[in-house]
């Protein structure tokens, strides 16, 4: 049984935000200014993340991911994770604000939820739907679809959202045998093929050495957030580690403002502010209706090999 470590938790997970902050604004600059499609743009940050986190596994942390019991569990969860990251890749090149873009992939709990109830046929409370249904208005409220500056391309995050909900609850159960570096062995190999079905048809090559330069950041800081993210998740308790995801919005927030000086409106803060409130209930909703589960997948984790 791993032991819950939360400082180091908060940590890695706070990390991630911020990298993840700097590559999405990476990437919608190249989007703005250089033209960089979503294909092409996640090809390149994929490929390098790949060619720089391969020569930093062990032999035996290779021989680990390739004998892993899930083998066939990463391919669906990264087929599934690679639709998600089209789709929000798209949405940045459109562009679609940072901001609300991030506001609106926080609704991505809330679809297991939906999934849960009406897939699934398990139980859901009252609450549980009362609070999923709160949230949802949270990202009306973001998206505001009654106004003029209403743009059809705002409803990608929240299909980014859908299928990156499903990835997530397809982690869960790698998370609970694998490590971190495993888990991202499989992503980084295995999106290579997908992200090249999408990427070729619209592939040219950056003459621009700035172009390439961030590239070379944005695929670095890729595997790294990547890593950073199983790794929080497997030193410290889910419940305790997940509320710190939830800073991505400010972060992300202040890397728009400094880049493309866009400050969010105030109906940003309150769609968000529901939207984390109801997220937080329903993790936390869980965690009390399922007990055994949730010991399950903590007594369960290994640590990084």
């Amino acid at each position: 049984m791993t032991e819950h470590q939360p400082l180091q938790g908060a940590f890695w997970m706070v990390a991630a935000g911020a990298m993840f902050a700097i590559i999405n604004t990476a990437l919608q600059y190249l989007g703005i200014n250089y033209g960089l499609g979503s294909g092409a743009a996640v090809l390149f940050q994929y490929g390098i993340a790949l060619i720089l986190f391969l020569p930093m596994m062990r032999t035996g942390a290779i021989r680990s991911a390739v004998s892993s019991d899930f083998r066939l569990l990463h391919i669906l969860r990264v087929g599934v994770s690679v639709i998600g990251i089209q789709l929000w890749t798209w949405a940045l090149a459109y562009p679609v604000p940072i901001w609300q873009g991030i506001a609106l992939l926080m609704v991505s709990p809330l679809f297991a939820t939906i999934g849960s109830g009406l897939l699934l046929r398990e139980s859901v409370s009252a609450a549980r739907w009362i609070a999923t249904l709160v949230g949802f208005l949270g990202a009306l409220l973001v998206l505001q679809p009654w106004s003029d500056a209403f743009q059809w391309a705002s409803l990608m995050p929240v299909a980014a959202a859908f299928f990156w909900a499903s990835a997530s609850l397809l982690t869960k159960f790698t998370v609970s045998r694998d490590t971190p570096t495993t888990i991202v062995f499989y992503l980084l190999v295995l999106m290579l093929p997908f992200n090249l079905m999408f990427g070729l048809p619209t592939l040219s090559l950056p003459s621009d050495g700035s172009v390439w330069g961030l590239l070379l950041l944005i695929g670095a800081l890729t595997a790294f957030a990547q890593w950073a993210v199983a790794k929080a998740y497997s030193v410290a308790d889910a419940s305790f580690v997940q509320p710190f995801d939830h800073l991505k919005l400010p972060l992300n927030v202040l890397a728009g403002f400094l880049v493309f000086g866009w400050v969010p409106p105030g109906m940003l803060w309150l769609g968000s502010a529901l939207i984390i409130a109801s997220v937080v209930f329903v993790t936390h909703y869980e965690r009390r209706r399922n007990p055994v589960a949730v010991l399950w997948e903590e007594t369960h984790k290994q640590k990084d090999a």
